[in-house]
Formats: C-alpha cells, structure tokens, sequence
C-alpha cells in the first residue's frame, strides 16, 4: 500500500545514516476504502491527494512540536509502499505502518521549498488554533497547505541531505 508518512528533515537525515525510516508513533496516510467512501466522487489519484494533504498537514503539526534544527519551518512527507493498517476511528486515511520503513520501500521524498518556508513558519504558529476553529488560523494553515513540495526520487536522498 502506498502509505504518506509525516515527516521531518532531521528524519530525513536519520533515514539516510540508518537505512530506515520510523513513523512518529507508527502513524501514516494512505486512500484506504474508508476514505474512497467519505468522498463520494473523484478518482483513485485525487483520493490519493487527499491521503498526502492529510500527511503533510500532520508534518506540521510534527514541526510545531520543535526540535527541528536544521529546517524548522519546511514540511516533509515520505511516500512508501508498506504494511499499513486502516485506523478509521482516528481518520478516514490513517493508517498504522506495520514497522519501520526501509529506504528500498521508498517511493518519494517530498520537502517544501525556500519560499515555502514563511507560510509554513506561520501555520506551525497556528495549527492549535486551527484546530479549535480560529477562522484566520485556519486560513494561514491553509496557505501553508497550498504550497507545493518538491519532489525528490530516493536516490537523491544524499543529494538532498547534503545540498539543502
């Protein structure tokens, strides 16, 4: 199953110096039939969207935690293929990644950009408020979420850890 795993950059780098990849509490996204069935039309690949919004929404919340030394205000999501169960109570697309992720698993690394990095600064600022029902947190949660993130093939990993 192709599972969208929030993430950080400093995961990023331990994913490169370990081989693999620990989802925070085992949490990923994915379009499982749970979430096919909440949205009544669109096809496999917009259900998909959806799954990778809802990871890098939580990459967020990840970065609102703190921590984050090297890129504290870029989201980060990987995408695996993986174990991973549906956990509908918590969420149409969340799933529990069976174990760890091996970089051979790795389909995707996605990270925000440079001028990503304000809109995304706010929304950590704002995401519990967001979630309470703050209209204008809401709304700068959103700004961060319609920034897309850059595309990277796992091959680049080292590239990418060392460049950035």
């Amino acid at each position: 199953m192709r599972v969208y795993i929030p993430a950080t950059f400093s995961m990023l780098a331990s994913l490169k110096d370990n081989g693999v990849l620990h989802a925070r509490n085992g949490w990923g996204f994915a379009a499982t039939p749970q979430l096919s069935e909440f949205y009544t039309s669109g096809d496999q690949e917009e259900i998909e969207a959806i799954a990778f919004d809802d990871a890098a929404l939580a990459s967020i919340r990840l970065l609102a935690i703190g921590g984050e030394e090297q890129f504290p205000h870029r989201r980060v999501v990987v995408s695996a293929d993986v174990d991973a169960t549906g956990e509908p109570d918590m969420g149409e697309s969340v799933v529990r990644v069976s174990g760890p992720v091996e970089l051979k698993d790795v389909a995707a690394l996605h990270v925000d950009v440079a001028e990503a990095e304000e809109a995304t600064a706010k929304a950590i600022e704002q995401i519990d408020a967001a979630d309470l029902g703050d209209e204008d947190a809401e709304l700068a949660v959103g700004d961060a979420q319609d920034n897309y993130m850059a595309f990277y093939d796992p091959s680049e990993l080292p590239f990418l850890i060392e460049l950035l």
